[in-house]
């Protein structure tokens, strides 16, 4: 099944290690399209908080790696130090985000979420888990290998490092 999906998407079957520009321009759409339908769900949720999806990434993140520095977020999501913080700042006011001062140092920030913050991350997390459990469903479980590979293989090397540590930053 999972072959016959990737025929579909690439075109008549040809391989996959020789894409035609518009075989790739079709993954792209793909990729685009999907992403569209992953965020649409969570959207919708943040969208009752007011939120968006850098709180999103920082909410899931910090469930990730409680414990997490402002540091290491700022490094994961690659965004300034400012839109973070603008970030952090309302989840912290709205009590989804707990700030610590570090033991050892005093100038990190630890980030814990709180109990409405977790409570907000399974919302979300679940509403994609369903998607994603539903799409691999369908596609077949040799699809659920392969996916993973592709996008492995798009990451960043720093971002891979990352994400193979399970969020705990590069080693």
């Amino acid at each position: 099944m999972a072959d016959r999906n990737a025929t579909n998407l690439m075109g008549r079957g040809e391989s996959l290690l020789f894409l035609t520009d518009d075989q790739l321009r079709r993954a792209i759409e793909a990729m685009f399209f999907a992403y569209r339908g992953f965020t649409a769900d969570p959207d919708r949720i943040l969208h009752d908080y007011g939120y968006g999806r850098a709180h999103h990434r920082a909410i899931h993140f910090i469930n990730r790696s409680p414990g997490t520095t402002v540091n290491n977020l700022l490094s994961i999501l690659g965004v300034t130090k400012q839109s973070l913080n603008r970030v952090l700042r309302t989840l912290v006011e709205d009590g989804l985000v707990d700030s610590r001062v570090g033991i050892r140092d005093k100038r990190e920030r630890h980030l814990h979420l709180t109990e409405k913050g977790n409570a907000l991350e399974r919302a979300l997390s679940e509403a994609q888990r369903t998607r994603m459990r539903d799409a691999f469903r369908n596609a077949g479980p040799d699809s659920v290998a392969g996916f993973r590979a592709v996008l492995e293989q798009m990451m960043d090397p720093d971002m891979r490092r990352h994400y193979l540590n399970g969020g705990d930053g590069p080693r």
